[in-house]
């Protein structure tokens, strides 16, 4: 299983530029409303991008291990 990051509001609020320029069907407002919450944006990016949770949340983790 992999680990699961989330983070502080602050942190997070910080990284939603590169996260809106890593998944661009999100909006910030979307991106914001996550909270930097694994599973929340493991499953909008699932929705958004119709791929495999599993996928999804490889994406999420190789971007909060980069950021």
């Amino acid at each position: 299983m992999s680990s699961i990051v989330n983070r502080s509001k602050p942190q997070w609020k910080q990284q939603v530029p590169s996260a809106k320029a890593m998944w661009g069907r999100l909006s910030e407002d979307e991106l914001l409303k996550t909270a930097g919450h694994h599973q929340k944006l493991v499953r909008l990016i699932q929705e958004r991008y119709l791929i495999l949770q599993a996928r999804a949340e490889q994406q999420v983790n190789d971007f909060f291990n980069d950021y």
